[in-house]
């Protein structure tokens, strides 16, 4: 069997994702591979595929026991032999898992890194044929990752005592140049073939809220996509239970999960998520790792997490199906408090001084990152990237950031009293003193350090100190400043003879919502589309019938003990609604159809497509554009494509527009003198802007932005 038959007989997939053939084939080659894939790119592929063609057994090395049990009853699902060896299982358990997996009952066998030291899996391991060796969330193998653990070490002493080398594969989604590079150098691996398919998820749109009122925000957006499954990612346990707590109130079906909950609690909380009875879980870092749910359409972060890596990571749980998903971080500047104290807590025992103080700098480098991210005016998707080390240029024309109106404000004469202050203090103080000084602050802490005699002393009384800080952390980005890494990092001069020269200017971006640019004919002219929904296809028969089939693996699932999307993800039901399979072989051609499935789950999908097809004999599931029609018959009647009605040129939609980004419908229209005399009532009988926001179908940022340009609120 080929790499390709294997995908399709197993998987029900007719083509492989970027990357996914090149890894497979250097596997299947006898060669070391290290792939670097972002989430939802499908990496499982790339070893699992290799492993049905490979003798003997294939070992996934994973930190992840509910990873482990998700993939296992996945590859059970479709017909593939899997175990898992891991603390969930009682030793009697294991042993009888070992014994079937040494008489070649499994191709497959997940274990925890922990159990390699242990006896039974050394004297199954000594007398099977092992042919790869799968390390999964390499980067926890580096002390430079973002999760470091010490088990991973014991995987290179593994492979060395073993009878005979086996392929090493190694996957992650997160890995810096350094972390790259320590993979590389710990595993030993032999001529590697490395593949990196790219950092960037098209899929997600990124934005950053700077607001106080955290939790409305959070209300408001649930209550405009109640159908919609999201994770909301708290730094503290007091956070969790009580956003959980209004929520709960508020009548959304939500549960949490963080580590003071018992097991039994946690393993409920994840189960409810998982199984769609709670399609919203608010949680701590502690949930996500491993976590296979497709659909997850928003991931929103209430508190900004300490490092670019966390955030990639946990934002990236959203759309693994690769439907349209939102990434959205809530900052304000008490999000650094709560970093620094958690970083303060962090326990370094088992290190010495000097390692524990290297990881101490790098984990403040981390986190003036982030703080980067949420300050920046620049495209969110580049900083992501560039921070990985894609060197991106063009704006995406699909975050926040890109999405918003700016207005270039020079600040060359406030910047040059900033580096006066800095000099002033001989680079002995932080942000905080720097501030302060430079608003004219009457703390005592100024006082007794003498920063009120400086010259600079309220050198810039006038401006606000978010609008200041934002202004000296472009400096740091441009280089004009240096942020040491230390516990209490301080400012320190970079390089200034830049700004000696009078023509140099140092501009800053302030911004407000922006309209989508048109064209001449009226139509949105934006260089990259919007990512498009799946459903987006389907018209308002077709999306019936998507609930119908929604409803039937629900019930599915519920019989089998599986979560939904194991059965079949949204992209295969979506699939089934424009295609309309009758038989057998029809439905082998939707995306997502391995055979397997076909054989247990068939009769039920093809006997409820013909139901609604006879229920519903004039209805038509899908239009698809014309150039979109190649393959289409037509003809007008149920079926999977109907040619448009009109060839010509369609308006600018702008509802449209912006469902695609799942903003507001109004979002971006001009203001009518009837809306503005409206919205300045609204504000002035006391209504919250989320409310205002609401009314008018607009974003916060612009209901925001048009209160400031008639004075309504401070600029």
């Amino acid at each position: 069997m080929t790499a390709r038959e294997a995908l399709k007989h197993f998987f029900g997939y007719d083509s492989f994702r970027k990357g996914q053939e090149d890894i497979i084939a250097s596997i299947t080659a006898g060669r070391d591979v290290l792939a670097i894939m972002p989430t939802g790119a499908g990496k499982s592929i790339c070893y699992q595929v290799p492993a049905l063609m490979l003798p003997g057994v294939c070992l996934v090395i994973s930190p992840l026991i509910s990873l482990m049990q998700d993939q296992v009853k996945a590859l059970n699902e479709v017909g593939i032999h899997a175990a898992f060896i891991n603390s969930s299982l009682t030793e009697g358990q294991i042993r009888r898992a070992l014994a079937l997996a040494a008489e070649g009952a499994y191709k497959i066998v997940y274990v925890a890194p922990e159990r390699l030291e242990s006896y039974d899996f050394l004297e199954f391991a000594g007398n099977v044929e092992i042919s790869m060796v799968t390390v999964d969330e390499a980067h926890c193998i580096s002390q430079w990752g973002q999760d470091f653990r010490p088990s991973y070490l014991k995987i290179v002493d593994f492979i060395r005592n073993l009878p005979k080398r086996p392929i090493v594969s190694a996957f992650t989604a997160t890995a810096t140049e350094e972390v790259k590079e320590d993979i590389l150098c710990i595993l030993s691996l032999i001529d590697p073939y490395v593949a990196v398919t790219g950092f960037d998820r098209e899929n997600l749109y990124y934005r950053v809220e700077s607001i106080r009122k955290k939790d409305e925000f959070v209300i408001d957006y649930i209550a405009a996509h109640p159908e919609d499954s999201g994770i909301i990612y708290c730094a503290t346990r007091k956070n969790v239970d009580k956003l959980f707590e209004a929520l709960f109130k508020k009548g959304v079906p939500v549960t949490r999960y963080h580590a003071g909950m018992d097991n039994e609690a946690r393993k409920k909380s994840q189960d409810d998520f998982i199984y769609d009875r709670a399609p919203v879980i608010i949680a701590t870092n502690a949930f996500g790792m491993g976590i296979d749910k497709s659909n997850v359409r928003y991931v929103i972060h209430y508190n900004m997490p300490q490092s670019m890596e966390n955030y990639y990571q946990e934002a990236g749980r959203a759309g693994r199906d690769g439907e349209p998903s939102q990434c959205i971080l809530l900052f304000s500047a008490q999000d650094m408090v709560i970093d620094r104290f958690l970083l303060e807590k962090k326990d370094f025992s088992g290190l010495d001084e000097e390692e524990a103080e290297l990881i101490k700098q790098r984990d403040m480098r981390r986190l003036q990152v982030m703080e980067g991210y949420c300050r920046t005016a620049g495209c969110l998707r580049n900083y992501i990237l560039n921070y990985f080390g894609e060197k991106a240029v063009t704006p995406c024309d699909n975050c926040g950031n890109c999405h918003r109106e700016y207005q270039e404000q020079d600040m060359t004469a406030q910047a040059k009293q900033v580096i006066n202050c800095v000099a002033e203090t001989k680079g002995r103080y932080g942000l905080t003193i720097v501030l302060g000084t430079l608003m004219g602050a009457d703390r005592a802490r100024l006082r007794e350090l003498g920063t009120v005699e400086y010259k600079t002393y309220g050198a810039l009384k006038d401006y606000r100190e978010p609008q200041l800080r934002s202004l000296i952390s472009q400096m740091v980005e441009e280089g004009y400043l240096y942020q040491t890494q230390e516990q209490y990092s301080v400012l320190k001069m970079g390089d200034i003879a830049p700004l000696r020269d009078e023509s140099t200017r140092v501009m800053m971006r302030i911004y407000q919502e922006k309209e989508p640019e048109r064209g001449l004919d009226g139509r949105n002219s934006e260089k990259k589309k919007a990512p498009r929904r799946s459903t987006d296809a389907l018209t308002s028969a077709g999306y019936d019938l998507f609930e119908a089939l929604r409803k039937l693996r629900l019930e599915i699932a519920r019989e089998e003990s599986l979560p939904p999307y194991i059965i079949f993800n949204d992209k295969t039901l979506i699939d089934m609604c424009i295609k309309l399979p009758k038989t057998a072989e029809d439905l082998l051609k939707v995306s997502g159809v391995g055979e397997r499935k076909q054989e247990k789950y068939g009769d039920r999908f093809l006997s409820a497509i013909e139901s609604f097809v006879e229920s519903h004999p004039h209805s038509v599931t899908t239009i698809q554009a014309r150039e979109d029609e190649a393959d289409g018959d037509g003809d007008g009647k149920l079926s999977g494509r109907q040619e448009s009605k009109s060839s010509a040129k369609p308006k600018f939609d702008r509802a449209e527009f912006n469902r695609a980004r799942n903003r507001p419908d109004g979002a971006g229209a001009a203001w009518s003198e009837e809306e503005d005399e409206r919205l300045k009532q609204e504000f002035q009988e006391g209504m919250t802007m989320a409310e205002m926001a609401r009314q008018h179908s607009r974003t916060r940022g612009g209901i925001e932005a048009r209160l400031k340009k008639h004075g309504l609120i401070e600029m």
